[in-house]
């Protein structure tokens, strides 16, 4: 016997999604930031490539850490280290690293808020309706 009601469809958490395309993001700015700083020959090229290259490949990796226990805490080490390395440039690219650093942390910041404001919404609109089919 077959139902001719649609099957729910599972929706992704929307904070996890959020952070980890903050995180992503964040990675792609340091890896332009490092070819430029590279290119500039803002430090020796070990140092430019440590630090600018292995803060993208964190950024990454916590990305994917996200959904796991102590991926969020990750996220906010990640947003620490974001704003240390900028701090680190040399002082003709500090002020604008340091501002686009601070951007990238609000960002990380609303969002954990909005992120998990969304999943609370929809878990209470899923509770009230059951059975419902979302978007």
């Amino acid at each position: 016997m077959t139902s001719d009601a649609p099957a729910v469809r599972r929706k992704r958490p929307a904070k996890p999604q959020f952070a980890q395309t903050i995180l992503v993001l964040e990675a792609l700015c340091v890896l332009f930031a490092t070819l430029v700083a590279y290119g500039l020959r803002a430090a020796a090229p070990g140092l430019v490539w440590a630090v600018g290259g292995g803060l993208a490949l964190l950024l990454v990796v916590v990305a994917g850490m996200v959904g796991r226990p102590g991926g969020y805490a990750l996220g906010w080490v990640a947003q620490v280290w974001l704003v240390i390395a900028a701090l680190l440039l040399p002082a003709v690219a500090r002020d604008i690293a340091v501002l686009v650093a601070l951007v990238f942390v609000a960002l990380w910041v609303m969002a954990i808020r909005i992120g998990g404001r969304i999943d609370r919404e929809r878990a209470e609109y899923d509770a009230a309706h059951p059975g419902a089919v979302g978007p």
